[in-house]
């Protein structure tokens, strides 16, 4: 502990405060739907909304106006089909997303989600055979169309999130091939089977329609494997590695910096956010959770944050740090 004349003076726990936050550490996440003038409520997420792509550049103007400068799309679209075709097409939800925010604002940072599963009829974010094995060269084909769609609409760098296997390696030879060398891949690298995603689930209509994700998702109970997953994805290619869920598994975070010397990235995904703003609007937690949420997942080690919190960081961090 430190000594109490060092912990009695404000200006001294400034000097030697080990972490802090800022807007730098954060990503926002933004659901796009079809249609026209809809910003409407997601019902298991309180202040989060689907979006149309008319109502981006309003949106555009409050995350500038909050000091959000980078965001991460995820797409739902009302069509779907068995190949998952609206995931890669040009005219996709998403490609005409990020034209749409590189026209409104060309220094908003555009990551995209990689996956199948809002696109896919089933809710998979892959293909199977018959006997319900894994069709990996179909599934990893699929998702570099829609990683090389992303890049040339404009995407800063690609998220995937479908955790199969060689995907990273994959996505980033169909990237250099297609011209887009400079694109970064952030690895959904450590990503776990979690019950945290439920409310993600109801945003993105992504839920499958049978059986579950545990056959490509990581079982809550294995660290070690997480840590053989982060570095498989280094050696693969990934420019950023993540872990996903944030806070109740601090301790991937922690371990995996450790033998990491790329950057770090945490999801604080749904439920994590559904719980901490559901209490707060109780009454139930100060709003200082949200702020100590945030602090205690970067102090783990992460750098990047992807948060549902980015907008209420900026008037948390004038208040509490």
């Amino acid at each position: 502990m430190l000594p109490t004349r060092l912990r009695k003076n404000a200006a001294v726990r400034d000097l030697i405060r080990e972490t802090e936050l800022s807007m730098r550490d954060v990503v926002y996440p933004l659901f796009v739907v079809d249609g026209e003038n809809i910003k409407r409520e997601i019902p298991s997420m309180k202040r989060q909304y689907h979006l149309s792509l008319d109502m981006l550049p309003k949106e555009l103007d409050e995350l500038k106006a909050l000091g959000v400068r980078y965001i991460i799309l995820f797409g739902v679209p009302d069509e779907k089909d068995a190949e998952a075709t609206p995931a890669f097409v040009d005219d996709g939800i998403i490609q005409k997303a990020i034209r749409i925010v590189k026209e409104k604002d060309p220094e908003m940072y555009v990551i995209t989600d990689v996956c199948l599963c809002e696109y896919k009829s089933d809710g998979h974010c892959c293909f199977f055979r018959d006997n319900g094995d894994i069709k990996r060269d179909k599934s990893l084909e699929t998702l570099c169309k829609v990683t090389v769609s992303h890049a040339k609409a404009g995407a800063d760098m690609v998220a995937p999130s479908d955790m199969m296997d060689g995907h990273i390696e994959a996505m980033r030879k169909a990237l250099d091939d297609a011209g887009f060398e400079s694109i970064p891949i952030m690895g959904y690298s450590a990503k776990f089977a979690s019950t945290f995603y439920g409310p993600f689930r109801d945003a993105a209509n992504s839920a499958p329609a049978f059986g579950d994700r545990r056959s490509y998702q990581m079982d809550p109970a294995n660290s070690e494997e997480a840590l053989k997953e982060v570095v498989l994805d280094i050696e693969e290619g990934a420019d950023i590695v993540m872990v996903k869920p944030a806070m109740p598994y601090l301790d991937i975070i922690a371990k995996a910096k450790e033998l990491s010397y790329l950057p770090m990235a945490a999801y604080q995904v749904s439920g994590e956010y559904a719980m901490i703003r559901n209490a707060v609007d109780a009454g139930l937690l100060d709003e200082k959770a949200i702020y100590e949420s945030m602090l205690c997942i970067k102090r783990a080690g992460a750098k990047i944050i992807i948060t549902y919190f980015a907008k209420d960081l900026k008037a948390l961090i004038e208040k509490y740090q």
